[in-house]
């Protein structure tokens, strides 16, 4: 699998969006295939919850939506190695509070980079979710344009 995975990365560095989604609910083995694909490439895996709840802190509660999106992108600019990010750990960028597409944001920045993310949801039928339906922080996206 590391193997599949490794070379996803070097083949996605040719394409306009370089973005590979590590699917599956927790559990499942994201967080190891990532941790085993850091050391292969000698970097390190970006906590997002750790990392930007911290930043997030320094923020006043009031203008921490306006600013998540742009205090993440500093986190990935910061992080980023030989052209390559890796993201685990997403669940903040769903709270609602920020009012944040997490989707759209690792867009942006596979744009620029190769990323590799631990999507912590399901991949059915072409569609890309995080939570339940009727869960507030419920999310829903076609998978055009996507390595899941």
């Amino acid at each position: 699998m590391i193997e599949a995975l490794n070379q996803c990365v070097e083949d996605v560095a040719a394409l306009n969006s370089k973005l590979i989604l590590l699917v599956g609910v927790p559990g499942s083995g994201k967080t190891e295939l990532l941790n085993a694909l850091a050391e292969r490439r000698q970097l390190g895996v970006v906590n997002v919850g750790a990392v930007l709840g911290q930043m997030l802190l320094e923020v006043p509660s009031g203008r921490r939506h306006a600013e998540a999106g742009g205090i993440f992108k500093d986190v990935a600019t910061a992080h980023a190695v030989d052209g390559l990010i890796l993201f685990d750990n997403i669940e903040l960028m769903f709270d609602c509070s920020l009012k944040l597409n997490p989707l759209d944001l690792l867009k942006r920045q596979a744009h620029v980079r190769r990323v590799v993310a631990a999507w912590p949801g399901d991949l059915t039928a072409g569609r890309l979710t995080y939570a339940a339906m009727g869960h507030p922080e419920y999310q829903d996206y076609g998978v055009d344009g996507l390595v899941p």
